[in-house]
């Protein structure tokens, strides 16, 4: 059930204007995209990898090692630098040094923290999923599905709703 089905159901939601309702509406809408378009990311993922013959890892963890990039970064910053959306982040990073994708190394300084890098292997998997974005990008803009305005926009948008969250969080609680 999306957010939007879940709260239209609830009798607990508060009374609104008639802009309010409109606006909430949109806004609920707009929770579930944002949604279904993380599960889609990973399905053309899993898709792409499916197609080139890469079994070993899954789309999450793909999706890691293509924003860690060239940055060597503890568990801890893989979630607050916005590389990692999961929960399971110690998990996927153990299977990752396991079958050699990322390489771990232990702090001189306090041993309980590791500092994660990609190893070649990881290096070759980010380019696959590097590849697989730019044949988008180039696909979204020859089709006329979206223009770089458009794209700016979307950005735009979601970042002041990122921006709105995080004070949430920080201010409120």
């Amino acid at each position: 059930m999306s957010i939007h089905q879940s709260l239209a159901k609830t009798k607990d939601v508060p009374d609104l204007s008639p802009a309010g309702t409109a606006f909430m509406a949109s806004y609920l809408e707009g929770l579930t995209l944002v949604e279904r378009l993380h599960r889609l990311l990973l399905d053309v993922i899993k898709d792409e990898f499916e197609r080139v013959g890469v079994q070993e890892i899954n789309a999450v963890q793909a999706l890691l090692m293509f924003n860690v990039g060239d940055n060597e970064v503890t568990a801890g910053e893989l979630k607050s630098r916005g590389y990692y959306q999961g929960s399971n982040v110690s998990y996927n990073l153990k299977k990752l040094v396991d079958s050699g994708y990322m390489h771990h190394e232990r702090s001189e300084i306090d041993r309980r923290s590791v500092r994660v890098r990609l190893t070649q292997k990881g290096r070759d998997i980010r380019m696959i999923v590097a590849k697989l974005f730019a044949t988008h990008s180039e696909g979204l803009m020859s089709r006329g599905v979206l223009d770089q305005s458009g794209m700016d926009d979307i950005t735009r948008s979601l970042r002041r709703v990122e921006r709105y969250w995080t004070e949430q969080i920080r201010y409120i609680y």
